[in-house]
């Protein structure tokens, strides 16, 4: 989800690794260990939490996460809980990175130590105020200075415990004074309104000056003097009321403007209270990777975008850009990405992959090396995998990795690694059980192969045989060298990185899906000597169960499938495949007798409105084919929606139920399903998934109402009849089919920030272009690490990637500067107390200074 701005969108995205802790403080009871998890948090909007790692006081969670970030944040915060069975999970520490200081740690393990987590620090928000400050003449003709403090709005307050009741306090405090005043409570928002007005007796009545607004004797009393004002969540609890926020101006400001008005950020409160030494709290690695894109309209990136994608046609691929980029970054993989989404989305990926790929077998002398290491046609297929093949993943493997994750058959036959009570034999028969049944729903899945993935292989099969005539087995290692090493090989060994799981698996079953890997792996590969290939005899041994030819045949049959042009019947798939399901809370419906599931909202008695209590906590599910929620997980469905009859999904305003993250499935009749998610993370994949697999149903809307029908009219646009058509048009969403669910502005804004960034090299491989057009002699060092086959051409293309380049850095230079001068500082988009906004002034007021 992008934040719109003039004539550009904004793109946050957020991928983080949360490696280990270590050093965690010791439970104060007899057995001193805990059982910690960790969550992720925008601001104090938790997004994902990690599996709970149990009797450890260093636990390893290595887990992986990402999302688009669909809101404005200031801090990206990391806690580690302590599981307590009978009260409140108790908090250990807390790891919390500002948003412009994300970038100093980019895609490095870093150690952080964990800072002590105090209530009155942990705030967000922020608070629109107006103060004026005037002169009040009596009718005795004596003069008084009077403060007018306005507390208007605020916006983003916290949720505490599920909800947010807001009210604000407002104290004039001085050295000998302190005058405190109190707004109304306003239920069930984070988004309060107040407009209420305060007034405070500043100075003493004196005799009137008009040489100065304050008497002599009053302008220290007056300068020592601020305005607090202090955010609260009125509570119910025992324990009081929970401090949302402060913010403390001084009234110094004021005597030389009488009237201020602006936003600010809410502050963490000081209360004086000395923290313990970092280092008692242990540590926590993580690796955060947090990408802003900034995308102007298509046609700023015809230019780049047509070259890039020319890349196939180009003579030799070499000479072409999106070789190039592969060759300047220093890493594959940042290449790799953004270019595998750009042909995907304008499908061209399979012309790219054979071309680069074909060039790639040109080059390799031995056939036993082909696609082995880790070039550009590597990752690009491997990206295209990831991409493509995720839903070819569900439906082969999931099934079987659940069951190995929930029944824990013990698999173990290291016999160093034995625990006491298993049988060696026992364990082989179990894991020997496991890879059979992996390897046959593998073998017999070639028809569910995504066919640009076959497509990809068949051109991989014709490459490598005409380049190794004499070697009948190549046409099969080329492939498996992918399908297996780099799909289902890893699939299998860390089944939460392919979303085949929600976390990383406890030692146990990690053990035996390492097991599996390496077996299936090995299958897999056909090669001659197979218990060659592994280090431990343990493994040869258990290895001697699948030399039978019949698993080669088995192979070599999948492979032919899979790779073989007009290999199969493109007929659909029927089988359901998952695509989401999780925990969310929907509002109390009623289903008539005909099990129709003709929704009705159903009041809770004697009351108006609705609230939390209508809302009940249920398990959703969605495939390809319908969506439905049940009880709990497992249970028979509630209700059943076909994917036909979801009209449109669009998000519900907050004013509807005071309830964030709220979003709508609209069906026939006017039936609608109100939902909230967890967090907004949450909120934005189940309304995205929802959209592309509906996005292609006949009858969809193309108006909503954005708000619920309620007290006899909509909250929107308060018609009063309830089948008035919508007031606002729908959401343009994306047809769920991975060429079209990609944006590819975005992608080619990322493809040039990367040449952006690795200009140098450019310009130092245009040198070696230079170096080889005029020097037929051996290759200079410093031009070696570049593969150039024709100087000339490669030349010319690198002379169009620098142009193109160039002239979108002066676009984005142009829209610093445009913005800069429209941007007012505390307002409500940069709030008084933005680092990052304070930061960009600084650094546009040096770049002013330079060109001066």
């Amino acid at each position: 989800m992008a934040v719109e701005e003039e004539g550009l969108r904004v793109f946050q995205s957020v991928r983080i690794k949360i490696g280990e802790a270590k050093n965690l403080p010791t439970y104060p009871g007899p057995n001193k260990m805990r059982d910690c998890y960790c969550t992720v948090n925008l601001d104090q909007e938790e997004v994902f939490r990690t599996k709970i790692v149990e009797k450890s006081l260093c636990p390893f969670y290595g887990e992986d996460f990402y999302c688009e970030i669909p809101r404005t944040f200031r801090h990206l915060s990391f806690y580690i809980f302590d599981r307590d069975v009978f009260r409140r999970d108790s908090i250990i520490g807390k790891v919390a990175i500002q948003k412009e200081d994300l970038q100093k740690y980019h895609n490095r393990d870093t150690w952080f130590q964990l800072q002590h987590v105090d209530a009155d620090s942990e705030v967000q928000g922020k608070v629109h105020l107006e103060l004026r400050l005037s002169e009040v003449i009596t009718d005795t003709g004596v003069v008084c200075h009077k403060l007018a403090t306005r507390v208007l709005e605020c916006q983003g307050l916290p949720i505490v415990n599920g909800q947010c009741d807001p009210y604000a306090t407002v104290t004039l405090a001085g050295p000998s004074r302190s005058e405190a005043k109190k707004t109304k409570v306003k239920k069930k928002t984070n988004n309060p309104h107040f407009d209420e007005v305060f007034y405070f007796e500043v100075t003493r009545p004196s005799s009137y000056n008009k040489k100065s607004h304050f008497d002599i004797e009053d302008v220290d009393e007056v300068d020592k003097m601020e305005i607090r004002v202090d955010l609260w969540n009125a509570s119910n609890l025992k324990f009081g009321d929970e401090f949302l926020g402060e913010l403390r101006l001084p009234l110094k400001f004021l005597r030389q403007s009488s009237s201020y008005e602006a936003w600010y950020f809410l502050q963490p409160r000081d209360n004086g209270n000395k923290s313990l030494k970092p280092d008692d709290l242990g540590s926590l690695r993580l690796n955060v990777v947090y990408t802003e894109d900034h995308v102007f309209s298509s046609d700023y990136y015809s230019p780049l975008r047509d070259i890039l994608l020319k890349s196939a046609d180009v003579e030799p691929v070499s000479a072409s850009a999106a070789h190039i980029l592969g060759e300047v970054c220093r890493e594959k993989q940042e290449a790799a990405i953004p270019l595998v989404r750009l042909f995907l989305h304008y499908g061209r990926i399979v012309p790219f992959i054979s071309a680069i790929a074909n060039a790639e077998v040109k080059r390799t002398q031995d056939p036993n090396t082909i696609f082995r290491g880790n070039s550009l046609t590597s990752k690009c297929i491997d990206e295209t995998m990831k991409l493509a093949g995720m839903h070819y993943l569900q439906v082969t493997l999931k099934p079987i990795i659940d069951e190995i994750c929930q029944v824990h058959k013990p698999c173990e036959i290291d016999p160093v690694k034995l625990k006491d009570g298993e049988n060696l034999e026992n364990n082989r028969e179990n894991l020997r059980q496991y890879v059979d049944r992996i390897f046959t729903v593998i073998t017999k899945s070639g028809v569910s192969c995504p066919t640009v993935m076959c497509d990809i292989f068949f051109s991989l099969r014709e490459s490598a045989a005409k380049r190794f005539q004499g070697d009948l087995d190549v046409r099969y290692t080329a492939v498996s060298s992918f399908i297996f090493l780099r799909f289902f090989a890893p699939a299998i060994l860390s089944p939460n990185l392919f979303q085949l799981t929600p976390h990383h698996p406890d030692p146990q079953t990690s053990r035996t899906l390492t097991l599996i890997s390496k077996t299936i792996q090995t299958l897999g590969s056909l090669s001659k000597s197979k218990s060659a290939n592994f280090k431990e005899s343990y493994m040869a041994t258990f290895y001697d169960y699948f030399n039978e030819q019949k698993y080669a045949d088995a192979v070599k049959n999948f492979l032919d499938l899979i790779s073989s042009s007009g290999r199969r019947d493109h007929k659909s798939i029927e089988q359901p495949i998952l695509l989401k399901e999780g925990t969310l809370k929907l509002t109390v419906k009623k289903v008539d007798g005909n099990s129709s599931c003709r929704f009705m909202i159903k009041r809770a008695q004697g009351r108006k409105r609705f609230g939390m209590k209508n809302f009940k906590k249920r398990w959703f599910r969605l495939t390809n084919h319908e969506f439905t929620y049940q009880k709990s997980k497992g249970d028979h469905p509630l209700c059943s929606i076909p994917i036909e009859n979801i009209l449109a999904v669009e998000r519900l305003e907050e004013e509807s139920f005071k309830m964030k993250n709220m979003f709508q499935v609209i069906q026939p009749e006017r039936r609608v399903l109100y939902i909230q998610a967890n967090n907004c993370v949450e909120a934005k994949d189940w309304i995205d998934i929802l959209t592309k697999v509906s996005q292609c149903n006949k009858k969809r809307l193309t108006v909503y109402h954005p708000s619920a029908y309620l007290n006899g009219h909509w909250l929107c646009c308060k018609a009063t009849a309830d089948n008035t058509p919508g007031c606002t048009p729908c959401t343009g969403g994306l047809p769920a089919n991975i060429q079209l669910d990609i944006d590819g502005d975005r992608e080619t804004e990322r493809i040039y920030s990367l040449f952006n960034l690795y200009m140098p090299k450019l310009e130092k491989m245009q040198e070696a272009c230079g170096s080889k057009s005029v020097y037929d002699g051996p290759e200079e060092e410093e031009y070696s690490t570049f593969i150039i086959d024709d100087p000339k051409e490669t030349y010319k293309t690198l002379k169009l990637i620098i142009e193109g380049v160039g002239n979108l850095e002066q676009e984005h230079a142009q829209y610093k500067r445009d913005k800069f001068k429209k941007t007012k500082y505390g307002s409500q988009e940069h709030p008084i107390g933005d680092k990052s906004f304070q930061t960009y002034i600084r650094q546009q007021s040096e770049i002013s200074a330079h060109s001066i």
